[in-house]
């Protein structure tokens, strides 16, 4: 299972290393990792549940307390899903990138 949601992860590569996506770990019918980004830095974990042909995906930060739990993420909303709650949020792509513009000017220096 785990390296099923690895390759889903792989279909979009530069939205999951916006997240700072490290760490990656095999867990139980799943993957284990870290994140750091605009909106959440700590630990996500992707369960399958075989049930109802979904995932159950977990938000716990450093320290490993849980902060939110979805459940029912279908694999094709998967990446969505885990983006809106580490990194954009619900804002337009124009809003995004003026945040990312923001930081790059910010912690880039040539």
């Amino acid at each position: 299972m785990t390296r099923y949601i690895v390759s889903i992860l792989k279909q979009q590569p530069s939205i999951v290393m916006s997240w700072g996506y490290r760490y990656a770990t095999a867990i139980e019918n799943g993957l284990r990792f870290f994140v750091d980004g605009f909106l959440f830095r700590g630990w996500v974990a992707i369960v399958y549940d075989e049930g109802t042909d979904t995932f159950t995906v977990r938000f716990n930060d450093k320290k490993g307390t849980l902060k939110e739990e979805l459940h029912d993420v279908y694999f094709d909303t998967l990446v969505d899903v885990i983006d809106r709650k580490v990194e954009r949020g619900y804002i337009s792509d124009g809003e995004y990138k003026d945040k990312v513009d923001i930081w790059l000017a910010n912690t880039v220096k040539i």
